[in-house]
């Protein structure tokens, strides 16, 4: 079947009317993007926000009236943006997404490969993820730096915590370099699910991995490596908690912070912690530290 798109350059205040009124005019969907390149970092939990120019785009049929489509559209909104429609390739959409998915080099060993794609070195580290419901392919600056920083490091027979474990993406690696297990911590039961999916598709084992929601961690929990790939605010307010489950010695890795964020974000952990210089990308960083053996 052929597809047709009506695109709509909207502002925030009236994207959430405009898309209203498309779905009552029964688009089959529609999407809502950035329309300037404005960067949305550190929403609050539970919040959607938008950006302040937004292009919404509603996909119909070829069949469709588009002149009766303008008039009920125009006439169910308050406000007047340009519209314009557009023929829509006919492609087998289902899978043509996948081309934007290639294997992913992280350091020396560790590979991230779609499922659909033989890894390109059967010999090295490959860990089969696809994209999903919850984040982390690898692929953002901020977990590509942490994957990176996980193949450099001995984890042989240790435990590690994954806080904010999104896809599993970082525990799951660890667990393929060596890792004896992995504590996955996240607010979202979506992303504790995708984990243990994402697991059982690289044959790791039930026990290997255990997801827990943040009340619900054991207390007695101490990690040898403690990594935290979630935003600078949540870096900072959970620094005593993330402090205190990590073993004497152990090492720390933080990202999902930007460059200029570095001195806010390591700051509350600089009395337990003694931080190598950062690795930064795309004004992204990683911090990395050791935490001190006190008594």
């Amino acid at each position: 079947m052929e597809w047709i798109q009506l695109i709509i350059l909207s502002s925030r205040q009236d994207s959430h009317e405009i898309e209203n009124a498309l779905i009552d005019l029964n688009a089959l969907s529609v999407t809502i993007q950035d329309a300037a390149d404005q960067p949305i970092l550190e929403p609050a939990v539970g919040e959607t926000p938008l950006w302040d120019q937004c292009i919404v785009t509603a996909l119909f049929p070829t069949t469709v009236d588009t002149q009766a489509i303008n008039l009920q559209f125009y006439a169910s909104i308050s406000s007047s943006p340009q519209i314009r429609w557009e023929q829509l390739e006919d492609k087998d959409w289902s899978e043509e997404w996948k081309k934007h998915f290639n294997p992913l080099k992280c350091g020396d060993r560790l590979w991230i490969c779609p499922s659909w794609i033989d890894p390109p070195d059967p010999q090295g580290v490959n860990l089969s993820l696809d994209p999903g419901l919850a984040f982390g392919t690898g692929s953002h600056p901020t977990t590509h730096l942490c994957l990176r920083w996980l193949d450099q490091q001995d984890l042989k027979g240790k435990t590690i915590v994954d806080y904010g474990c999104g896809s599993g993406i970082l525990g799951i690696a660890a667990l393929l370099l060596g890792a004896k297990q992995v504590i996955a911590v996240d607010n979202d039961p979506q992303a504790l699910l995708a984990s243990r999916d994402n697991a059982q598709r690289n044959k790791i084992a039930d026990h290997q991995l255990v997801t827990y929601l943040p009340n619900e961690i054991p207390d007695d929990i101490q990690a040898e490596v403690m990594v935290a790939n979630i935003l600078a605010a949540p870096l900072i307010e959970l620094a005593p908690k993330l402090c205190a489950m990590t073993a004497a010695n152990g090492l720390l890795c933080l990202a999902g912070l930007l460059d200029r964020q570095i001195d806010a974000v390591s700051a509350p952990y600089s009395t337990n912690f003694t931080f190598f210089p950062p690795a930064i990308q795309s004004e992204w960083a990683q911090l990395s530290a050791k935490k001190v053996n006190q008594p």
